[in-house]
């Protein structure tokens, strides 16, 4: 039988990088030639090869994979890995608000045979920063000139954490500091300390340094730096302010992004402002830009909150027959608004609708609607719901679950009252209040058969 090719580093890269499954890419590095004898030489990996292997499995959050991998290319010293491979890790372990990690694998990039510089230091600070982990920040930069001098963006993830902090004014310190070093502001600079300034309601002086940032700095601002000051303009009610800056944008020939109208859209729905929030949805059509669901959904739960169900209906449906599909948030919103409303059963039939529509509930759609079915006294339809909750591996708030046993109780209803209590010991969703409760009540009513039943369940 001809013995196959073994697969080269080269190849092997090529593989890693169109595999799209992170696990069996994972499988594939740790065993690139299968059918060769145990007796040949150990394959020789390439960096690009680590590289791909660590970047798709950070970004699927497989860490223990990832570090499998990162264990073997330490002990590789063939290599020496470049920075970026380790600015990547901890960039994934900041998404994951995994800081202590991320803080292990910066101190451990010595026994990797790779020199720290101000980019790994950035990418932890970064991390740290995404675990809101201030001060754990505050140390890195206290000691951060035995690694490196800090840059500009050091400078901007600083000023970031102070606005995020509420403390504007070392974020000006910071700012002004840059200058005293010899660094130049760039957008993002005055993009993170204006959007600072909006949030803080200090609209005067957002607008102030926007001017300051084109004509003394001479820094113009892009489309991201616009959306930064919409956004935070839209999030304390200046929606005139808003629109000017969205004008602005056009006359300077910026294009308006997706994120953006939606911003619009979210904040205006949110105010109450339904026929200017339409207004954008129809714009954005007008535009050739396609609503997201996020801006759909926003749409929906803002003619919920105002009890405009026809309204909410017609979004839905304008959802499907423009290309984007509904999702569980959608509908969400409409069966809580309508629970809300005490329309219980024309969200238990949206809810059996859901399936048909290829949508499958989540345990808030169970949840909402059972608890409107229990708020609204319709005790059977509600036990209906919990049987089926319970059977899809979802449980009710505890809280619901004890009201709803104790409004059984008030009413006498003990046949409903231990089909419930069977559901819920099911699912592990009954504590000991409800139990001594229930055992109160049914004693107080002399029930014996009903309380040595009840002591079966105990038992059982």
């Amino acid at each position: 039988m001809k013995t196959p090719k073994p697969i080269s580093p080269f190849r092997l890269s090529s593989l890693l990088r169109s595999q799209k499954d992170p696990t069996l890419a994972f499988k594939l590095f740790k065993n690139p030639n299968p059918e060769l004898s145990p007796t040949v030489k150990p394959f020789r990996y390439s960096l690009l090869c680590y590289d791909l292997i660590i970047n798709k499995l950070g970004r699927a959050k497989k860490f223990e994979e990832m570090e499998q991998i990162l264990h073997q290319l330490k002990n590789d010293n063939r290599l020496v890995p470049e920075e970026i491979i380790f600015c990547n890790v901890m960039k994934y372990y900041g998404q994951a608000r995994l800081h202590e990690q991320a803080v292990q694998v910066f101190d451990e990039m010595p026994q990797y045979r790779c020199q720290r510089t101000i980019k790994s230091v950035n990418s932890l600070l970064f991390a740290l920063l995404s675990c809101k982990k201030f001060d754990e920040m505050k140390e890195l930069l206290k000691g951060m000139e035995k690694y490196a001098r800090p840059d500009t963006c050091t400078y901007n993830i600083s000023i970031h954490a102070c606005c995020l902090y509420g403390c504007l004014d070392d974020a000006w310190s910071l700012f002004d500091e840059m200058y005293r070093k010899g660094l130049k502001p760039d957008k993002v600079t005055f993009g993170t300390l204006i959007n600072g300034l909006c949030i803080e309601k200090k609209i005067k002086e957002a607008f102030r340094l926007k001017g300051d940032m084109i004509t003394i700095h001479g820094v113009y601002p892009n489309a991201r730096l616009y959306g930064m000051m919409i956004k935070g303009l839209c999030e304390v009610g200046e929606f005139d302010l808003a629109f000017r800056l969205k004008k602005e944008m056009v006359r300077n020939k910026l294009k308006l992004y997706p994120d953006l109208y939606t911003t619009f859209i979210s904040r205006l729905c949110k105010a109450g402002k339904l026929e200017e929030a339409l207004g954008v949805l129809e714009e954005m059509d007008l535009n050739g830009i396609k609503p997201d669901s996020n801006s759909y959904n926003a749409m929906i739960n803002g003619f919920c909150n105002a009890k405009d169900f026809d309204s909410a209906y017609r979004v839905l449906k304008d959802m499907a027959e423009k290309g984007c599909k509904p999702t569980v948030v959608s509908y969400n919103a409409l069966i809580g608004g309508l629970c809300k409303d005490g329309r219980c059963s024309e969200a238990n039939d949206l809810f059996e609708d859901m399936p048909r529509q290829g949508c499958k509930p989540d345990a808030l759609s169970y949840r909402m609607l059972f608890d409107g079915l229990r708020g609204g006294s319709q005790l059977k339809e509600a036990s209906f719901i919990l049987d089926e909750m319970i059977f899809k591996g979802f449980v009710p708030h505890p809280a619901s679950s004890c009201e709803f046993v104790s409004g059984l109780c008030q009413k006498g209803s003990m046949e409903l009252l231990f089909r419930v209590l069977n559901c819920l010991a099911k699912g592990n969703a009954i504590d000991q209040d409800t139990w001594l409760m229930v055992i109160s009540s049914v004693c107080q009513e002399d029930e014996l058969s009903s309380a040595s039943r009840l002591l079966d369940a105990l038992v059982l």
